[in-house]
């Protein structure tokens, strides 16, 4: 069964979160949480690079041996 939610379970989604934060949390918990996503998002386009750590992990292991 997928999962969805409709208008009527949005509105009481933000009407709890107004009663529990506030109406002058909630823009800021709002903006907090954009900037985690656009954070997110810029981090998953980045290409991974080179992970220097686990060379120099494995150059101090066979250096040791």
């Amino acid at each position: 069964m997928p999962f969805r939610i409709g208008p009527t379970e949005i509105i009481l989604i933000l009407a709890l979160l107004l009663i529990i934060f506030g109406p002058r949390k909630l823009p800021e918990l709002a903006k907090s949480i954009g900037k985690s996503v656009t954070e997110l998002k810029d981090g998953l386009k980045m290409k991974p690079e080179k992970e220097e750590v686990s060379d120099s992990k494995d150059e101090s292991s066979q250096e040791n041996a």
